[in-house]
């Protein structure tokens, strides 16, 4: 994975660390509150800054937050530090926030997410929430040697490449790729399916081309079945039968479940591979990946809308 290096703000990025306990497997900022996004917000200065942190051990992590930041914590601090992993680990996207945090002159959200569940959705996407926010340039402000956090990483990327690449024609432009891809990390935000602003996607991408080369461009250097004139901003790609079923075998395994239950018939019961290799000979293989993919996004919205109703009657 291409880390993003510390804007010149990165002294203020490590204060704001330097309040929360430090045993942190990986720390990031996204969003508009970091990268400059096109549209109505664009002009916005002192926008919230988004944070993740990572961690090995939440119970732990926040029996310790608790200690130094007691009041971050909605009314669930008066149950202690193992019912709040308890819901971290089992509602919503397996992440905990604690939002409209004053830190440092900023104001923050932080979400808390466990390392092994985070590994999890970044190899299968089994919820597409912070895996999909890993899709899109991220400031890395701390980063332990996990060796399995870093190849889940690496993972996640070739995922959106692939699937990106199997809902696109043999030709393409960079910005038509990075597009497809920041449209299914953002499409795991429930927002996007009930109404809000259809335009963020070219919003995000448009302005930070050159930090979705920075994440994507060696990874599709070395794809053997694509053509990367990196110098005109064009790709060609092996949309062959095999070519396909190279990329349908590659695609993590809920997203494949999901196509599963579209191609086989009732009674039918094929295995998963059999089905992938019909699909990667079916003119309709980029349209059956597309409703794929959103099958997988609406049983995760419906998990997240379930995870901010719950933060909205706590706050």
């Amino acid at each position: 994975m291409v880390l993003q290096s510390l804007p010149t703000s990165g002294v203020a990025f490590r204060k704001i660390l330097s309040h929360f306990p430090a045993e942190l497997s990986l720390a990031f900022a996204y969003g508009s509150g970091v990268y400059r996004q096109a549209g109505p917000s664009a002009n916005q200065k002192n926008l919230m800054l988004d944070l993740v942190f990572t961690v090995d051990d939440p119970v732990g992590w926040h029996s310790k937050n608790l200690k130094q930041n007691w009041s971050h914590y909605s009314l669930l601090k008066m149950l202690g530090p193992r019912a709040i992993t308890t819901i971290q680990n089992n509602f919503g996207a397996g992440v905990y926030y604690n939002p409209l945090i004053k830190c440092d002159g900023r104001l923050i959200k932080y979400g808390v997410i466990s390392t092994g569940i985070l590994i999890e959705d970044l190899l299968t996407w089994n919820n597409l929430y912070i895996a999909g926010r890993l899709q899109k340039p991220v400031k890395i402000v701390a980063m332990n040697e996990n060796a399995s956090l870093r190849a889940a990483l690496d993972k996640n990327l070739q995922s959106a490449v692939n699937t990106a690449f199997l809902m696109l024609p043999e030709s393409f432009s960079e910005e038509e790729l990075f597009i497809e891809i920041a449209g299914l990390s953002y499409s795991g935000d429930f927002r996007m399916v009930v109404g809000e602003d259809k335009s963020k996607v070219l919003n995000i991408v448009k302005p930070n081309l050159v930090h979705f080369r920075g994440l994507y461009g060696s990874i599709l250097q070395e794809n053997p079945q694509v053509v990367y004139k990196a110098h005109q901003g064009r790709l060609e790609l092996d949309k062959s039968p095999e070519g396909q079923f190279t990329q349908l075998m590659a695609l993590p395994k809920t997203l494949q479940q999901q196509i599963n239950q579209i191609m086989d018939p009732p009674g039918k019961n094929r295995d998963v591979e059999e089905t992938l290799f019909q699909l990667a000979n079916d003119p309709d293989c980029s349209e059956v990946v597309r409703l794929g993919m959103k099958k997988s996004v609406v049983y995760s919205s419906l998990k997240l809308l379930k995870m901010w109703r719950g933060w909205l009657r706590k706050t």
